[in-house]
C-alpha cells in the first residue's frame, strides 16, 4: 500500500500540470503523465490544495501525486531543527570566514580541514566562530572530508556546506520541514551565484555564470532522481537525515560523489526533495578558465558514475518516432520527416480518446517533443563531438547547415527560455565552450576508467498516455 503523506501538508500542483475534464484529468509533470481522478479524488486533491486535515486515504493520494511529480509538497518550518553543519575545506581562508559568519552560531558547526597549505589559519578561524575542527591528512577530498565528521555526529539531521556557499538565516530550519515526512532522506536549496563585488557592469562570464551555473537547478520545486527534472543536488548545500547515510560518500569519487549519494538514495527507496524556495549563495569561478576547468572536472565523473548506477547516465534519451524526424530534417528530407511527426501526432490523438484531453494537444506535444528532442541530439552531439563536428563543417560544405543547427539548437533554446543578460551569439559561444569543455572530461573519464557508457544514448518508449483514475478510497 503506497504510505500516506503526513498530515497537514499542503500541496501545490506543478507549474507543468494543466486540468481538464473540470479538474478530473491532470496533464504535466516530470516525466509527464496523464493522470485521471475520480469525483472523491479531485475532492481530496482540493483539501489537499489548502492543507485541509485529510484522511490516511486522502494523504495516500497526496503521495502519488508527489511522487508522479504532479505536486510538491510544501511544509511548515521546523524551529530549531536539530542540525549539524560540516564544512570540507582546502585552502580558502577567507571564503571559510564568510561561510562560517553566514552560518553563525545558530547550529553546531563541523570545519573538516582537507590539508590545508595554511592550517593555522583554518584553525584559527574555528576558533574565532566556535566552529569544531577536525583534520584530514590523506587529502582525498571532499567526499572523504565529509565522511570524517560523520561519525562525530550525534544529531539527527546533518547540513553540508561548500566552505565558498553563503546561507540565509534559518536555511536549515525551512528545509527541515521536508523531514515531517519519514520517507524524505534530503532536500537541497536552489544553490544561486553570489553577485560579483565591485562597482560596474557585471562582464559576460560573470552574467553567463549567474544564468547557467552548474550548480544551479532552477526555479521549480521537484522530486529528485534519475529521470526526474532535477536528476541530482550538489552537495554544497544539502540537509540529510542522519540516519539515511549508511556509510556516506563514496570516498573513490573525487566528483560526482554527489549524484552518487542521490541516486544511492533513491534506490534504497527514500526521497529527495528539492526547494528552491530557501536560496543558498555560491561563489562561482572568477575566470572563463577556472569556470571550463570546472565544467571538465564535472565531465570527468561521468564513466566513474555510469560503472555504479548501469544505464543512468546516458549521452542523451531519446524516442524513437522523434528521433526519426530530428535525422530526417538534418538529412534535408523535410517532408518525411514531417510526415514521421504528422504520423506521430495522430496516434497519439487515438490514444488520448476517452482520456477528456481534447485530441488537436497531441499536435503540440509532438511538436515541442521533436523541438526537445533535436535540442538534446545537438547538445549530446557537441559534448561529444563539438570539435569534430567543426572540422567537418569546414571541410565539408555541404555538412554546414545541419552542424550549424545541431550546435546552436539547444543553446537557442535555453537562451529563449532563460532570457539572460547576453546576447543571443555571445551566450552560444560561452555555452559551446562550457558543453565542449564538458565533453573532454567525458571522455579523460572515460578512458580511465575503460567503459564507454556515458558516450551511448538510450531509447525510451512512449508512455502510455494515462494512468489508472486515481481516488482517495483506492
Amino acid at each position: 500500500m503506497t504510505a500516506a503523506l503526513p498530515p497537514g501538508l499542503r500541496l501545490t500542483l506543478d507549474a507543468s500540470v494543466r486540468t481538464y475534464a473540470g479538474g478530473r484529468v491532470l496533464v504535466g509533470g516530470a516525466p509527464g503523465r496523464i493522470l485521471r481522478l475520480t469525483e472523491a479524488g479531485r475532492a481530496g486533491l482540493r483539501a489537499l490544495q489548502v492543507g485541509d486535515s485529510c484522511s490516511p486515504a486522502t494523504r495516500r493520494l497526496g503521495r502519488r501525486l508527489v511522487d508522479a511529480g504532479i505536486a510538491h509538497p510544501h511544509p511548515h518550518p521546523r524551529a530549531a531543527a536539530d542540525a549539524t553543519v560540516v564544512v570540507p575545506v582546502r585552502n580558502r581562508p577567507e571564503a571559510l570566514e564568510r561561510c562560517l559568519v553566514s552560518v553563525g552560531r545558530a547550529a553546531a558547526v563541523i570545519v573538516v580541514d582537507d590539508r590545508s597549505a595554511d592550517p593555522a589559519a583554518v584553525a584559527a578561524l574555528c576558533r574565532r566562530h566556535g566552529a569544531r575542527l577536525l583534520v584530514v591528512t590523506d587529502g582525498r577530498g571532499p567526499a572523504a572530508a565529509r565522511n570524517r565528521a560523520l561519525s562525530e555526529l550525534g544529531s539527527e539531521l546533518v547540513a553540508f556546506l561548500d566552505s565558498d556557499c553563503l546561507p540565509a538565516p534559518g536555511w536549515i530550519d525551512t528545509l527541515a520541514g521536508h523531514f515531517a515526512d519519514p520517507l524524505v532522506a534530503a532536500v537541497g536549496p536552489r544553490i544561486r551565484p553570489l553577485p560579483a563585488a565591485g562597482p560596474g557592469r557585471a562582464s559576460v562570464r560573470e552574467r553567463y555564470g549567474m544564468a547557467r551555473s552548474a550548480l544551479d537547478m532552477g526555479e521549480r520545486a521537484s522530486d529528485v532522481g534519475p529521470g526526474r527534472r532535477v536528476a541530482y543536488l550538489p552537495t554544497a548545500a544539502l540537509l540529510v537525515r542522519r540516519c539515511a547515510l549508511a556509510t556516506g560518500f563514496d570516498p573513490d569519487l573525487r566528483y560526482g560523489e554527489d549524484v552518487d549519494l542521490v541516486w544511492r538514495l533513491r534506490a534504497a527507496g527514500w526521497r529527495v526533495r528539492y526547494d528552491p524556495a530557501v536560496v543558498v549563495g555560491h561563489a562561482e569561478p572568477d575566470t572563463w578558465r577556472g569556470l571550463l576547468e570546472r565544467r571538465f572536472r564535472y565531465g570527468t565523473s561521468a564513466a566513474p558514475l555510469a560503472r555504479r548506477h548501469p544505464g543512468r547516465l546516458p549521452a542523451t534519451v531519446l524516442r524513437p518516432r522523434h528521433a526519426l524526424a530530428c535525422g530526417l530534417a538534418l538529412a534535408r528530407r523535410p517532408a518525411p520527416a514531417l510526415a514521421v511527426m504528422a504520423g506521430s501526432g495522430w496516434v497519439l490523438a487515438r490514444r488520448l480518446q476517452g482520456t477528456g484531453v481534447p485530441a488537436v494537444q497531441a499536435s503540440g506535444w509532438v511538436c515541442l517533443g521533436a523541438a526537445r528532442t533535436f535540442a538534446e541530439i545537438g547538445r549530446a552531439s557537441t559534448v561529444l563531438a563539438g570539435p569534430a563536428l567543426l572540422a567537418l563543417a569546414v571541410g565539408v560544405p555541404r555538412t554546414r547547415l545541419p552542424v550549424l543547427a545541431l550546435l546552436t539548437a539547444a543553446p537557442l533554446r535555453e537562451w529563449h527560455r532563460r532570457r539572460p543578460a547576453i546576447d543571443p551569439v555571445r551566450w552560444t559561444l560561452a555555452s559551446l565552450a562550457d558543453d565542449c569543455a564538458y565533453g573532454v572530461g567525458v571522455w579523460r573519464g572515460c578512458g580511465r576508467e575503460r567503459t564507454i557508457a556515458p558516450l551511448r544514448p538510450s531509447w525510451r518508449r512512449d508512455p502510455a498516455p494515462t494512468t489508472p483514475a486515481i481516488r482517495p478510497n483506492g
